[in-house]
């Protein structure tokens, strides 16, 4: 049914989504230990690395684990100052249909649990302590267990059609581009999706996506504006409620399908139903992306948002940077640079428009584990008139297997 692990076949090749999903992170974690697996360093590493390949050989079944850690410190707050939070992750896909018979068809899943650190914030939350319209990170909260995706992907005509069903995380696919991983590259909200799209958490939706020409692509989305990864079981009474949805469309253009992320060019629209019990207006918008790859080695891209209501962060936003990447792919240096006007149904009329830098360096010790320096500089905080500029430190860690 499928080849050893790390070969880059079925699910990791056919990944619907962005650097940040579930299959291209498996495959971007095998690439990074295969040396390891293969020299055999250590007998129970050894053991390890032949029980991932019998389950992947035997049973179609590609698995990950990780465990990821985040301290970040603010320069000016009125409250906490401090915030630190760690992600334990088990995520993996399971091929059930293989090519011979017409394509690929796999389930995927991953559950986290996410908690802070021994402060009384976790670092999500540092933001609101000086005033920011925005998240210095993402993933790091105390949401405690989620199950954040658990979706089935079917893939058709070698891939040219391909669809997902069930509990998603959209942000996998609504305008991505190379440096959206918020495990792996930037922290900020602002450069690890769109401010201006208010994808909603994870739960029940659906997505296909088609190629077409030599080098075109359409997306389209349905998803569950209430999702909540806390409670999947919830999800179809959820939809059966209020039936309040986030939709959008995507037309794109990539060089290669292997740099697909890298060097692309894409027009999202997006439009989301009112939320009634969360008291959130409907809204619509559109956003543009523009990546592109130069020797081989830098990564530089060029983000704009427009919205209208619907809950979102920004209601204006325009993000640009670069990263370096040699060629091991064993570090990446990333800088990005932010202009944001916040949404004015959810920060009111006086909240003035804020400047976002952040600059980290990922690099590895070891084959299985990375660390993440990183600074942000926040000028003119939305909702805080008396604070010119905030510096924010950050120092994270992943290690996985």
């Amino acid at each position: 049914m499928a080849t050893d692990a790390g070969d880059g076949d079925d699910a990791g090749r056919l990944s619907f989504g962005g650097p940040g999903s579930t299959a291209s992170q498996i495959l971007s974690d095998e690439q990074l230990g295969k040396q390891d697996c293969q020299k055999g360093l250590a007998s129970h590493l050894r053991l390890y690395c032949d029980f991932k390949k019998s389950l992947h050989r035997e049973n179609g079944i590609r698995f990950g684990v990780d465990y990821n850690t985040l301290i970040q410190g603010a320069s000016e707050t009125s409250g906490d100052d401090l915030a630190a939070g760690g992600v334990f992750r088990l995520f993996g896909t399971w091929t059930l249909l293989d090519p011979d018979a017409g394509g690929t068809g796999f389930l995927t899943f991953k559950a986290e649990n996410r908690h802070r650190l021994g402060t009384a914030i976790a670092p999500q939350a540092l933001g609101g302590e000086f005033g920011y319209a925005g998240l210095t990170a993402v993933t790091f909260s105390g949401a405690g267990t989620l199950l954040t995706n658990f979706y089935w992907q079917q893939s058709l005509r070698t891939d040219k059609f391909a669809y997902v069903i069930g509990i998603v995380d959209a942000t996998d696919y609504v305008a991505v581009y190379g440096l959206v991983n918020p495990w792996t590259d930037f922290s900020n909200l602002v450069f690890s999706t769109d401010p201006t799209i208010p994808v909603p958490n994870q739960g029940l939706g659906t997505a296909v996506r088609w190629r077409f020409g030599r080098n075109y692509y359409v997306v389209a989305s349905l998803a569950d504006a209430n999702g909540d990864p806390s409670d999947p079981l919830d999800a179809f009474d959820s939809l059966s409620g209020d039936g309040e949805f986030f939709k959008h469309v995507e037309v794109g253009r990539y060089g290669t399908w292997e740099d697909r992320v890298d060097d692309n060019v894409h027009l999202t629209l997006w439009q989301v139903d009112e939320r009634t019990e969360a008291g959130i207006p409907s809204g619509r918008g559109a956003a543009f992306s523009f990546s592109t790859t130069l020797q081989d080695r830098w990564l530089t891209f060029l983000r704009l948002g427009y919205g209208d209501g619907g809950g979102a962060l920004l209601d204006r936003s325009v993000s640009t940077g670069l990263a370096y990447k040699p060629a091991d792919n064993r570090s990446v240096f990333g800088l990005g640079l932010n202009w944001g006007r916040p949404n004015e149904d959810s920060f009111g009329a006086d909240a003035r428009d804020q400047y976002t830098v952040e600059a980290y360096w990922r690099f590895q010790l070891g084959s299985h584990m990375s660390v993440t320096p990183d600074v942000q500089l926040v000028k003119h905080p939305a909702l805080n008139p008396l604070e010119d500029q905030v510096w924010i430190a950050g120092l994270r860690a992943r290690v996985f297997f």
